[in-house]
């Protein structure tokens, strides 16, 4: 029995990993054409470190009298190109990791993520819209009576950052975590995140 139970789970793994490396070679495909035809008179390099910051956060209505609430650290890695899309439009792919506490039910544990993010600026305001997604690790996938079927999910966001000062800014994210079908169950969380970062 468990032999079956772990070749189906191996065999859900295999066929995702499949999928996710066909569209992210997809991805980089088409991003290496237009990086192939750019034109544009070269910028001074931007710095590689982007920011630093805190986040912290509460889950949606999903969990109105007992909510998860979920405290991180983030830093931020500008990665070598930045592509225009129109005028006064960039886009930037970066690479962000976190480290915090997730909380929720009467207890807690560790979650962690590293993974890529594209944010799209306007350079006339200073707000950056992004959004990514991330390989996610906890250390442990049960949170009294809320079971999230394995220790590694994914986890995907939409944000905007307001930088209000020079070298700060403050932050709104979306986003959602689950383990993408690998484990049962699979009920996944919704978090509204607030941050403060110190850009450099």
């Amino acid at each position: 029995m468990k032999t079956r139970i772990i070749s189906g789970v191996c065999l859900r793994a295999n066929s995702f990993l499949s999928r996710f490396t066909r569209w992210t070679t997809g991805l980089l495909l088409a991003a290496a054409t237009v990086a192939a035809q750019e034109t544009t008179t070269a910028t001074a390099p931007e710095k590689t470190w982007q920011s630093v910051g805190v986040r912290s956060g509460f889950s949606t209505r999903d969990f109105p009298h007992d909510p998860f609430h979920q405290s991180e650290l983030f830093s931020i890695w500008n990665l070598p190109r930045s592509w225009p899309l129109c005028a006064d439009w960039s886009v930037k792919p970066r690479l962000e990791l976190t480290a915090g506490c997730l909380s929720g039910k009467k207890e807690e544990g560790f979650v962690g993520t590293l993974g890529p993010e594209l944010a799209f600026q306007y350079d006339r305001l200073p707000i950056i819209l992004d959004g990514g997604i991330s390989p996610t690790v906890l250390s442990q996938d049960k949170f009294g009576y809320r079971d999230f079927g394995i220790l590694f999910q994914f986890t995907s966001h939409v944000g905007l950052d307001w930088e209000f000062a020079a070298h700060w800014k403050l932050g709104y994210r979306f986003q959602h975590m689950s383990n993408a079908g690998l484990g049962t169950p699979n009920p996944g969380l919704n978090l509204h995140l607030f941050g403060l970062g110190y850009r450099y």
